[in-house]
């Protein structure tokens, strides 16, 4: 796949499609954005709360699509070789980038690793490690982690597009204190609960739990693959016992029908929690945010 993903874009490259944004090549049409291209929908809500008016943002994995699974084909690529910014998440979220970067011959391409300095968690598990790496990737879904993102993509469009760096740097502020006013207000309420113990569908929030002091356990594994074996099934009710669970939380593309029987053994409920890797339900980073917070201390009180 690699391969013809190379020799596609190259011709692509050759064929001299028009580049768009304000860093157009001489004779191209010019319009007042620059052009970013992003792997999935939270990179994509950073990039535009960042970015505003500046800013034409595509979406690479299509919503509806397990990110950990997506391997990319040379039409989902193509804006990469006319992009001005190219923002991903990192820590093996996308294990294709580097090759897709090179593939796309786009000298004047400004490259953002939007995890980049933030302090990762590192898999225990071997047979994830040798499949997608050391590190666990949801950061974005960690309210200091999105601080960071945002910090980072805010230095990728200043690079790209110096001309509106105060802009960048003002949005950017704008939403880091946003951030942190629901970071400062949920710490204090799960300081108040003695019960810092949930079950999601898998396990992708471990940043998360460690900004806030509480404990993860899952149906599925980081990269929301396989179903439990029985043996598996059978600790994680002993465990939701012990830690008197309430509530399971379930996402549409993890094992919805595996939390629903660990339900209905424990005797919780199930109730929807957003991992933020497609749009969902219209609502926005910053909103669904609110809706996992306000569920999880909900169900540990």
């Amino acid at each position: 796949m690699k391969k013809w993903l190379a020799i596609f874009l190259s011709i692509v490259s050759l064929l001299g499609l028009t580049a768009c944004g304000s860093r157009n090549n001489d004779g191209d049409e010019k319009t007042d954005k620059i052009s970013v291209s992003v792997t999935f929908d939270a990179m994509k809500e950073f990039t535009e709360i960042v970015g505003g008016d500046h800013v034409q943002v595509s979406t690479i994995i299509p919503d509806g699509t397990e990110p950990h699974d997506f391997e990319p084909k040379a039409q989902d690529l193509k804006a990469l070789s006319t992009a001005n910014v190219f923002v991903y998440n990192g820590f093996g979220m996308e294990t294709w980038v580097d090759d897709a970067v090179s593939a796309a011959d786009n000298s004047s391409l400004v490259t953002v690793e939007a995890s980049k300095g933030a302090e990762a968690i590192t898999n225990t598990d071997e047979a994830e490690i040798s499949e997608h790496g050391q590190y666990d990737p949801h950061l974005w879904l960690s309210l200091k982690g999105a601080e960071t993102e945002a910090q980072n993509i805010r230095d990728g469009l200043i690079q790209a597009d110096p001309d509106h760096a105060e802009d960048y740097r003002t949005n950017c502020s704008a939403f880091v204190a946003q951030l942190e006013s629901l970071y400062q207000e949920y710490d204090q309420n799960f300081q108040s609960v003695s019960n810092k113990s949930i079950v999601t569908g898998h396990a992708a929030f471990a940043y998360l739990c460690r900004d806030f002091g509480l404990t993860q356990n899952s149906v599925e594994d980081v990269f929301a693959e396989g179903e439990p074996s029985a043996q598996q099934l059978t600790k994680l009710v002993e465990y939701c016992k012990q830690n008197q669970v309430k509530t399971i939380f379930a996402e549409e593309l993890a094992s919805p029908d595996v939390s629903k029987t660990l339900a209905d053994e424990v005797g919780a409920t199930v109730k929807t929690i957003y991992t933020i890797e497609s749009a969902e339900d219209g609502k926005s980073y910053l909103d669904r945010m609110k809706d996992n917070l306000s569920e999880i201390y909900e169900s540990l009180r």
